[in-house]
């Protein structure tokens, strides 16, 4: 593509192996008045339950703490999964943070639990989880509840969702399957797809295809709108950003394995002994990752922007150290252009 790259952060606030979930969240705001001055466009926080690598329980709290220590990047969530609520208590809850920071709220939406069952039947008591078939129908109160516009024969029609009247925040669906895609193309929203998930991302190009060719015009969208979230460590030279990058491969894979005990150090990444089948699984989930020097992440990202036909990409950069993190993001930022005209 020929198009200048948007780039904006997603950041799921990863916890350091001895750090707390204090400093994770606290890294998480002072990342994002980082990301603010070096031009990022959009700041986007993530949902997860029961994990002991990442701290980001309640993107909306986190959202009004960003919000009120930045001024022009656009905040919101990345996402919230609704499954676990009722339309009606999300919807005020971002029209709220919408009253609050005009036209800079992005409601970010997922079907995806963002935990285990048991998790998600703990979200849910003494209810149950909601079943997947009620997502559709999640989804369309949502939108009714935020711009209170209710089916007049809706049994919730005389709500009205608080508080006054703001304009709503912004909807993006969020998903990684063909699902999300044609619902988000059905109802004329934004897509965001979620590359660095590294599921079953060699249908991720024909799942965005499909999003722009059963794309339907909306009072939101007049045209398609595709966003990809890919996983990116960057540094000065390509040997130091695959050492910096193992903290993050051992501690993915610490994580599947039921390990999980925060990012790992560098050190104890570099001298992990791994398994056949540990390794297989680290290289296949680093093939999905740009990692390098700051040429060849610029190369990568171009190639994905290309794969999906979109220059709007976001950036999730997890490792142990802050300072690595914040000067992987420096880096893509000066070598993409972005925040110049």
């Amino acid at each position: 593509m020929n198009q200048k790259l948007l780039l904006s952060v997603v950041d799921q606030s990863p916890v350091r192996d001895g750090g707390t979930a204090g400093d994770a969240l606290w890294d998480s705001i002072h990342m994002a008045e980082e990301a603010e001055k070096l031009g990022y466009a959009r700041y986007w926080l993530t949902e997860h339950h029961s994990s002991t690598n990442l701290a980001g329980t309640s993107p909306e709290i986190l959202i009004g703490q960003v919000a009120a220590r930045t001024s022009t990047i656009r905040v919101g969530s990345g996402g919230v999964m609704l499954s676990h609520y009722s339309a009606l208590k999300v919807a005020e809850t971002f029209r709220v943070l919408t009253a609050l920071y005009p036209d800079r709220i992005d409601l970010g939406i997922g079907r995806a639990p963002g935990s285990d069952p048991i998790t998600a039947a703990a979200l849910a008591y003494p209810g149950r989880p909601n079943e997947v078939h009620h997502y559709p129908q999640q989804v369309a109160d949502l939108l009714g509840h935020l711009n209170g516009r209710l089916d007049p024969d809706h049994v919730f029609a005389g709500i009205r969702a608080g508080p006054g009247v703001p304009n709503a925040p912004d909807v993006w669906m969020l998903g990684s399957r063909y699902e999300s895609a044609f619902m988000a193309a059905q109802l004329g929203l934004p897509f965001a797809y979620a590359h660095f998930f590294g599921l079953g991302v060699e249908e991720g190009p024909a799942i965005a295809e499909q999003y722009r060719k059963n794309f339907v015009p909306s009072e939101y969208l007049s045209e398609p709108k595709i966003n990809v979230g890919v996983q990116v460590l960057c540094a000065e030279t390509e040997e130091d950003a695959l050492r910096i990058a193992a903290s993050r491969n051992l501690g993915r894979l610490y994580s599947r394995t039921g390990r999980g005990k925060g990012i790992p150090t560098v050190e104890e990444a570099l001298a992990y002994s791994f398994r056949a089948d540990e390794l297989e699984f680290v290289q296949q989930y680093q093939r999905l990752c740009v990692d390098g020097d700051p040429q060849q992440v610029k190369e990568g990202l171009e190639k994905i922007a290309e794969m999906y036909q979109t220059p709007d990409l976001s950036i999730v950069t997890s490792c142990y150290a802050y300072a690595d993190r914040l000067h992987s993001y420096q880096l893509v930022a000066e070598v993409c252009e972005i925040g110049r005209d």
